[in-house]
């Protein structure tokens, strides 16, 4: 690549070289500290959400409650196995908010630095525990309340593949945010929820092996 540099009259070609940016990729092993709760979009909830394909007053059909069964399995993400898994964006989201907790990051900047992969067409993060239902009593505004059937991990662990730029942050510094990361958590009732003020669910730190 050239450009051109103006001086006085007189031009010359410059040369411009630009390294290719280097990827690490590395597995990151985590341990829940407190259950993880999750609450995947329900498939007839999603069908009826504006332009979808249930949306349309034509279309449109009578939701029915569902079950308290129903709901529980509705809640679940699911990769492509049929294993449990939780997405990738959501741990992505719970690093890149944990720049405050240090000097001199840049939020902007840490959503280039570093993506955390996984599987399937919604790239999630299997995820290793057995899940129970949990049954919460929930309000929906106007002084009425609900009963919502989530998942729950009561334990629980995953390998989180992060890809980051090793030339802009190092592998322990991704370490480092990956476990402060944990302090926020993930899912519901997390502590770093937007209108949450004593959510302590989702937490998560490193293994032993990488603390």
């Amino acid at each position: 690549m050239t450009a051109t540099q103006t001086n006085g009259a007189a031009q010359a070609p410059v040369e411009v070289h630009i390294e290719r940016l280097q990827r690490q990729t590395i597995h990151v092993p985590i341990e829940g500290i407190t259950p993880l709760i999750v609450h995947a979009w329900d498939p007839k909830m999603r069908a009826a959400l504006p332009g979808g394909e249930n949306s349309s007053k034509k279309g449109r059909k009578k939701m029915e409650h569902p079950t308290a069964e129903e709901a529980y399995e509705a809640s679940r993400y699911r990769c492509p196995d049929g294993t449990d898994g939780f997405p990738g964006a959501g741990f992505k989201a719970a690093i890149v908010d944990s720049y405050y907790l240090f000097d001199g990051l840049v939020k902007k900047q840490l959503k280039t630095l570093i993506f955390v992969g996984g599987v399937g067409p919604e790239q999630l993060v299997p995820i290793v525990g057995e899940p129970q239902m949990r049954e919460d009593v929930v309000r929906i505004g106007m002084g009425t309340a609900n009963l919502r059937h989530r998942a729950m991990y009561p334990e629980w662990s995953a390998v989180l593949p992060i890809t980051f730029l090793p030339s802009q942050i190092s592998h322990q510094s991704v370490l480092a945010l990956v476990d402060a990361a944990g302090l926020g958590g993930i899912g519901e009732w997390r502590p770093s929820a937007p209108k949450s003020t004593t959510g302590t669910y989702g937490q998560f730190r490193l293994t032993e092996d990488d603390a």
